[in-house]
């Protein structure tokens, strides 16, 4: 086990290609779909915070409840989208990093909504109110509570990033785990283990450990920043 690790540590300190190349297009893919989520359910979940109407206590359930949704559930309804028989067959996106991109934004767009509507929230109507009697439009006075809660959107986006580069599912079934092109850490471990390279394994399971850890500390200095602490 001791000369697994330091064989591991060895590759990593050494910039071993396979190890950079594989951990980069990681942070690539997954940053480029949080992207993606957060612009097209951003403004959604601002939507449904800003809007009264029927049931929407129990669509904001029904979107918190997705948070744990399973990666393999996801990854199979973005394959039957883009395979040969599905509706999107014919752009030729399956098993490309583009079928990643998308997936993942599909996987993380519970956690992008829930979250940016818990952030929305956490405001309180007092802002909007006092907006609103300062003579704001509606707009704007939505525009007021989204800049009020700008530091709490950081946690949003690193919470979804968090959940994107972490998933195996999605990228093993629609990204097909093709060397240099769409394989990623998650999908890459799996991959090592069953071939019986454990040190690049173990060398990609500290990556991957390296960013979840950043991650979880950028959020916990983005949520004091929120908090004005």
């Amino acid at each position: 086990m001791r000369e697994l690790l330091v064989e591991a540590v060895r590759r990593i300190a050494a910039l071993d290609p396979e190890v950079m190349d594989i951990t980069l297009r990681t942070l690539l893919l997954s940053s480029s779909a949080t992207v993606l989520s957060c612009l097209l359910f951003g403004p959604l979940a601002a939507t449904i915070h800003f809007t009264s109407f029927r049931g929407k206590g129990a669509l904001i359930g029904l979107v918190q409840t997705l948070y744990s949704v399973p990666t393999v559930l996801i990854g199979l309804l973005v394959y039957l989208v883009l395979s040969r028989s599905g509706p999107l067959g014919g752009l030729g996106l399956l098993f490309t990093p583009q079928a990643i991109v998308a997936g993942q934004a599909l996987l993380i767009a519970p956690v992008v909504m829930g979250l940016a509507i818990t952030t929305l929230r956490g405001v309180g109507s007092g802002v909007s109110d006092t907006a609103l009697g300062l003579g704001a439009s509606r707009l704007q006075a939505a525009l007021v509570v989204v800049q009020q809660a700008r530091h709490a959107w950081a946690t949003v986006v690193l919470m979804a990033f968090g959940r994107a580069v972490s998933e195996v599912g999605v990228a093993m079934m629609v990204g097909g785990n093709i060397r240099g092109h769409t394989r990623t850490l998650t999908t890459a471990i799996s991959l090592g283990i069953g071939r019986g390279d454990n040190a690049e394994a173990v060398a990609l399971g500290i990556m991957l450990l390296v960013v979840a850890l950043a991650v979880t500390f950028l959020a916990n200095v983005a949520g004091r920043l929120s908090r004005g602490t």
